[in-house]
This record gives structure tokens, sequence and C-alpha cells, in this order.
């Protein structure tokens, strides 16, 4: 039985321009996040692994942009969204299962994943607001995920009150952490500008582009972009 489901349309592999559109939505939300919202998590889940530190971080902001409802200049990841499709190839995901519980996840892998996680991300835009923030958590746990895509990833999604996979840090979500992961005192107050230049700096030397380590790079930078997304709301 069909649950939920999302068509994303993009641009061909050989294609010379990069360009993603959202075709057929069907993503119910209730109760939140719904067979929507842990179709486009498993979505998520099932591409992340596909992009390297630096895109990844950037699908990161990107999140957190779209889930404040900012306008959203393009492009983003390298592609430019839009609503035209004429010409774009098609990717379809389903959520299938019974009429009480999801049991399954149809992640296609036509496609390349960056397309896919940017239509996952533009489509939670669109959700009724009530389910929104609900929605945008399942997406935000599912870029953690490591495991399969499967029963255990949907109950992980469904249940908002479980924590983060054992794998994954547990994120912190006061501002003293926030400040001491930004290497600012616990007690400091510094502003919008100071928190943007230091998570800068400290993503550059984080980054194995710039000479860091690459084994737990990945989890350094998530971090950070966990402290930034803290300290400027």
């Amino acid at each position: 039985m069909l649950l939920a489901e999302l068509e994303v349309r993009h641009s061909r592999a050989v294609a010379p321009t990069r360009r993603v559109a959202l075709g057929q939505v069907w993503l119910p939300t209730e109760p939140a996040p719904g067979y929507g919202g842990i179709l486009l998590g498993g979505i998520v889940a099932g591409h992340v692994g596909e992009l390297d530190a630096e895109m990844r971080l950037e699908f990161l902001a990107l999140v957190d942009d779209v889930a404040a409802g900012e306008t959203i200049e393009q492009p983003r990841l390298r592609h430019r969204f839009q609503t035209d499709i004429v010409g774009l190839d098609r990717t379809r995901h389903k959520l299938t299962g019974t009429a009480d519980q999801a049991t399954d996840f149809e992640i296609s892998g036509q496609g390349r994943s960056v397309p896919q996680l940017l239509g996952a991300v533009y489509a939670a835009g669109r959700v009724h607001q009530a389910a929104r923030p609900a929605v945008f958590t399942a997406i935000r746990k599912a870029a953690q995920w490591e495991g399969d895509l499967g029963q255990e990833l949907i109950d992980h999604l469904a249940d908002l009150t479980r924590a983060a996979p054992l794998s994954w840090r547990r994120f912190a979500t006061d501002e003293r952490w926030a400040r001491q992961v930004l290497g600012f005192g616990p007690e400091s107050a510094p502003d919008r500008d100071e928190v943007v230049r230091r998570f800068r700096s400290l993503l550059r030397e984080s980054h194995p582009d710039h000479g860091a380590e690459s084994e737990g790079a990945g989890q350094r930078i998530l971090e950070l972009t966990e402290a930034r997304r803290i300290l400027l709301p």
C-alpha cells in the first residue's frame, strides 16, 4: 500500500546544466512528521552519505535556511531549483506499508544524490506550517543515520522523542555547549559577526583540504554547524 510519494525532477546526467524541480508530491504529515516526513527522511538517509564533507556542510546549512523560511538564493549545492519540469528526468521515491504501519522505503538510486537531497528539503519546505518543525527534525535525524533503510529507521524517524543513533554524537542544545565548541568562554556573549568569523576559521582548520585529518572531520564539521545554528537562530 502506497503511503507517501515524492517525484524529483532533475537534469540528465549528460546535461551541461544542473537543475532540480518537484514533480508529483504526496506527503501526508498527520500526525507529524507523518508518512510524508518519514519518506523525506528516508530520501536524505539514503543519499547523504554520498556527499563529501564540504558538500554535507552546505546541505545542512540549506536545511536550516529552508526550515527557517528564508528566501533561498539560487543555485544551492550547484543546482538551480525551478518550477519548470520540461526536459527533466524523473526519480520517484515511495514509502509503502499497511493501513496501520509503514514498513518499506523504495528510495530510487536513479539520478545523482544531490538532486534527490535538494528535492527532499524543498518538498519539506512546502508542507503545512504546523507540521514543518517535526518534518525538519526527521530530516536532521536522517542526516545523521548510518544504518540501513529499514524498519529501524522508520521507527526512529516516526518517534520524535527518541535520541540520535548511538553511532553519532548526541548534539547538545544549549548555548553554553555551542559557545565552547566554537572556542568562546562558556559565559561569553559573542555577537553574530564574531560567531560567523570563528565558525569559518574553525571550519577551514577542520577540513581535510586544509591539512586536517580525514578521520573524524565530518563529525567535527557537524558539531561546528550545530553550534552555529544554536547561536544564530
